[in-house]
């Protein structure tokens, strides 16, 4: 059947990766959620889409500086960028000019960024060592930083009463680990990439990991993890890793535009964790999208650190399904299916019930990404070059938003409270 453009089909058909394998499925959509999954279905309106269908992207680690510094981001600007990338939802950090580490700055963000989405969202909540108490109990994460890192002092010391709170929270408690009494000793110039990974180096996250990994609180989520190292899951749930450490390295002649905390490290240790990635020993993958502006990124010792990724993140590990160096199931693993299992969200599966959330990839057809294609407010990435596999189709909640590479949709994204009901794995 040709392919049909529509708002709202009743059903979609298509090659789905369903049960672990390919499968030409019909799936109707019922109230934005799949009502019905077969091979064949009658009576309804029907979109066939291209390529192999798989359920929309979950990237649970965004920065789109929304409210405060919204030069940089926004909210709108940021999820367009994500669905372009074949995300259909995020968890957007709290480490905002001003931090959300209460009630009030919580609602007060959700109040702003609301109505700009043009995918599904959650909000994280920082820990910030004494706030336990007045988290908003909506959060999708708790975010603690160890270290100092964007708009963020770390917190080293958790007191017992605090922990007994957090406990109170079912949603995964997320670390920035790398120690900040380390990174304090290992302080110095910076002039580059070497620089940067001299004066936060890996003994600081491993410190940190020590630290945290005795800490009886669960879900327990190392966030992007920089290099792979004996013992790291002893006391941690989950390890998230994002593309620029599985693709980038301190030997690239990136200038400040690589410069990410924790730090991009040498090859060997690329090289390492991206092995360790392809054998099954990382969770899921999240981009970590911290966006700055030009003049942020002039001087390297005082640039700030981040890198935009959310709309290169999937493409990105779609692409070593297309060199076949990885498995679709992998890639279906650690960019969807965990992620979203993980942070509670009612996507992430071809089931019933589940939200109609759907991408479609071509994975014979690779393409050069082109920073002067992406769609965030700054749009230079390390990436420039690397090859990718987007989507030509992404779906909301039965709702198309990107249709043949291009976005049609209006801002239709919802908001998604942290319920505290997780599901295992």
């Amino acid at each position: 059947m040709d392919l049909i453009s529509m708002d709202e089909p009743d059903i979609v058909t298509g090659l789905f990766y369903f049960g672990g394998r390919f499968q030409r499925l019909e799936v109707r959509i019922e109230n934005g959620k799949i009502s019905a999954i077969s091979r064949s279905i009658t009576h309804g309106n029907r979109l066939s889409l291209p390529g192999a269908i798989f359920p929309g992207g979950i990237d649970p680690h965004v920065h789109f500086r929304d409210p405060g510094e919204t030069w940089k981001e926004d909210f709108r600007s940021g999820s367009i960028a994500a669905a372009y990338g074949g995300t259909t939802a995020v968890i957007d950090m709290p480490n905002n000019a001003l931090p959300i580490d209460n009630y009030e700055a919580y609602s007060s963000k959700l109040g702003t960024v609301r109505y700009k989405s043009f995918i599904d969202f959650g909000l994280a909540s920082k820990f910030n060592g004494s706030n336990a108490d007045i988290i908003h109990k909506e959060s999708s994460l708790i975010k603690t930083y160890l270290g100092n890192s964007t708009n963020s002092a770390g917190v080293e010391n958790i007191e017992e009463k605090q922990v007994a709170k957090l406990r109170e929270f079912n949603v995964p408690k997320t670390y920035h680990l790398e120690l900040g009494s380390c990174l304090d000793s290992h302080k110095m110039q910076e002039d580059s990439l070497h620089d940067h990974d001299n004066s936060r180096p890996k003994e600081c996250e491993e410190a940190a990991f020590d630290q945290i990994g005795k800490i009886d609180l669960h879900p327990k989520v190392a966030a992007h993890v920089s290099h792979y190292f004996k013992n790291m899951r002893d006391g941690f749930d989950f390890l998230e890793v994002t593309p620029h450490h599985l693709f980038l390295n301190s030997e690239m002649p990136l200038g400040a535009d690589g410069k990410v905390n924790p730090p991009l490290r040498g090859r060997k240790e690329q090289m390492d964790l991206i092995d360790k990635f392809i054998s099954g020993a990382i969770d899921f993958v999240g981009s970590d999208h911290a966006p700055h502006s030009d003049e942020d990124k002039q001087e390297f010792n005082s640039a700030k650190s981040g890198i935009i990724g959310v709309e290169t993140r999937l493409p990105l590990i779609a692409s070593l399904v297309s060199k076949k160096i990885i498995s679709p199931e992998l890639f279906y693993r650690t960019c969807i299916f965990n992620p979203a299992r993980i942070h509670g969200m009612n996507k992430g599966e071809i089931e019933i019930g589940r939200d109609a959330d759907f991408i479609s990839i071509d994975f014979n057809d690779p393409k050069r990404i082109n920073e002067n294609r992406l769609h965030s407010k700054r749009t230079v990435s390390p990436f420039n070059g690397f090859e990718a596999v987007f989507p030509s189709h992404v779906i909301l909640r039965g709702r198309m938003v990107i249709d043949n590479f291009e976005l049609i949709e209006d801002r239709s994204g919802q908001y998604i409270p942290g319920s505290g009901k997780k599901e295992s794995l």
